[in-house]
């Protein structure tokens, strides 16, 4: 599979196995850039990767996975482009100025707008060149936007006799670490009404795991405690990845 490696200035892809050790992972960015492997480190969602592991230790790994890298010395040469650019987006009386990078998914620039303006991301139909960009999961270079372009944004309304939407119930597979449980694969069955914290809660009362903190992962991102099941996208026969742990700050 591939890894994204992402520094302050640059990313880069490299290719890895699902059992490749830590180390080997730092040994080959080495060889394509030449920081030692002892200035590294490399962290996932503030998660430091650590040497004796391997990727198969961090099951919220996949391909296409974002691994930043921090470095104690200069790389000898620089070779990428900076992809980091500015959009407008357009609201029907407003227009704010977002600064992305062109790897960022439909779905993070979603996020992005609901920070800065307040817009709920379930109301948000997002179109360029006016096209509806659809996939959450297609890139803002794959959609062919670029720096100095502009997003417009429309926003949904729900009619005055609609109400909202009808709670259902998913399955889902929780998924421990190989370090909690030794890798679980838990199923189980939520509300996609159900807050995160509620479904947390419920597995630790029904003594799926063990009394601890625990922080949830769906499609690589961290879940917000006080967001449904259904905010976050979850449908039956998604993993919810589950990892000891609390978030202190707001997560972008």
């Amino acid at each position: 599979m591939k890894i994204i490696v992402v520094m302050k200035r640059c990313k880069f892809i490299i290719d890895v196995s699902n059992q490749e050790p830590i180390l080997e992972i730092k040994n080959k960015i080495h060889r394509l850039i030449g920081i030692p492997a002892q200035s590294q480190t490399l962290r996932v969602w503030d998660w430091e990767l650590i040497d004796g592991l391997d990727l198969d230790d961090y099951p919220l790994i996949s391909d296409g996975t974002n691994i930043n890298l921090s470095t104690t010395s200069t790389p000898e040469y620089s070779s990428f482009n900076d992809a980091k650019m500015k959009i407008t987006v357009k609201f029907s009386a407003r227009k704010i100025e977002i600064e992305a990078d062109q790897n960022d998914t439909v779905w993070s620039l979603r996020e992005k707008i609901h920070i800065m303006d307040g817009t709920p991301m379930r109301k948000m139909a997002l179109f360029f060149n006016g096209a509806e960009m659809e996939d959450d999961f297609r890139s803002l270079h794959e959609y062919g936007v670029g720096g100095g372009d502009e997003v417009v944004v429309f926003t949904k309304t729900v009619g005055r006799g609609a109400g909202e939407a009808t709670s259902r119930r998913v399955a889902v597979v929780v998924q421990t670490s190989s370090s909690l449980m030794g890798g679980a694969r838990i199923p189980v069955e939520v509300e996609d009404s159900s807050r995160v914290s509620e479904v947390r809660e419920m597995l630790v009362e029904r003594k799926m795991l063990p009394l601890d903190e625990y922080i949830l992962i769906h499609k690589q991102r961290i879940m917000r405690e006080d967001c449904s099941m259904r905010w976050h996208g979850v449908e039956t026969g998604d993993i919810l990845y589950v990892f000891k742990g609390s978030v202190s700050r707001a997560v972008i």
